[in-house]
């Protein structure tokens, strides 16, 4: 049925499928800037082509997120299970057949056909969304797995974003993805500790392997925070090496955690297990400004 009214009639005419794809990325958009200040921030430095492809891939993740961690009022697991099962099986489909109905969808398939992104990367991380409904706490392999779904795959997928069109991609995919890996996993567990207290009083998790919230001192703050600041200094060897158009947004995201990380260190036990410690505005505005006249070297 033809539909006049929804074009702008100073706007060029545009096809119908293209408004679609236009409308969806639109609200991949909305999502990042909803949900996210600091991802949002550095996102606004990649060229265009690749800071949509990048919010495709964040509004997916967001959302699915967002199903295991935000219930709602008299639900039950078992429904958010069946949300994930749900939203698994339309990322399926949309990236046999380029469309999908949820517009969130749509965008990611989108960015995932474009871009090389497969169910090996696509599979893990809805394996670790439903990790999250079922599991109260880790071991060590159950947490290295965790870690690899929720986030280490994320930094793969918008490593495959970054590298689209270059000559020598899958090369260069392969020299940088265990740097990618690192920069994922080190994000996760910066907010891992953050949110310490509300993973325990809220959601009923803990983390990571044998940690008692109730018992968190300065060792395990230490014992963490040097982990991080490995995966930190292990991703910051491959920054450089990356795509001009790319590097400042990632060189930003890294000195913003590498910040929370130097914050979260300088912050007692009990504090961390009491509140989130954030970096404020203004700091991050000179963290980003600095990142941008060193990743653009």
């Amino acid at each position: 049925m033809s539909a006049p009214w929804t074009h702008d009639r100073d706007q060029q005419p545009t096809t119908g499928y293209e408004l679609y794809d236009e409308v969806a990325e639109k609200s991949a958009a909305l999502v990042i800037k909803r949900y996210s200040t600091s991802f949002g921030m550095a996102s606004r430095l990649l060229n265009g082509p690749v800071r949509t492809r990048v919010r495709n891939i964040y509004a997916l993740v967001r959302i699915a997120d967002e199903i295991v961690d935000a219930p709602r009022p008299l639900g039950e697991p078992r429904d958010q299970l069946r949300l994930i099962d749900a939203l698994q099986d339309e990322v399926h489909e949309s990236l046999r057949t380029g469309h999908s109905a949820n517009l969130v969808v749509h965008a990611f398939a989108r960015t995932a056909r474009s871009c090389g992104i497969g169910v090996d990367l696509v599979d893990p991380f809805f394996a670790s969304m439903r990790t999250d409904l079922f599991r109260e706490e880790h071991d060590e392999a159950s947490f290295a797995t965790y870690v690899y779904g929720s986030a280490e795959v994320v930094g793969l997928m918008c490593l495959r974003a970054f590298l689209t069109g270059r000559p020598q991609a899958d090369r260069e995919y392969a020299g940088l993805a265990p740097g990618a890996q690192r920069l994922g996993a080190a994000f996760q567990k910066v907010n891992f500790l953050r949110d310490l207290a509300a993973d325990r009083d809220q959601l009923g998790r803990s983390y990571f392997p044998g940690l008692d919230p109730d018992r968190f001192d300065e060792a395990a703050r230490d014992r963490f925070l040097d982990d991080i600041d490995a995966d930190l200094a292990a991703a910051a060897v491959v920054i450089p090496a990356l795509p001009v158009g790319s590097r400042r947004a990632v060189a930003a995201a890294h000195a913003l955690f590498a910040e929370l990380s130097r914050r979260l260190r300088a912050s007692s036990p009990e504090r961390i297990r009491t509140e989130r410690i954030r970096v404020p505005g203004p700091v991050k505005a000179r963290i980003v400004a600095r990142a941008v006249m060193v990743g653009a070297g």
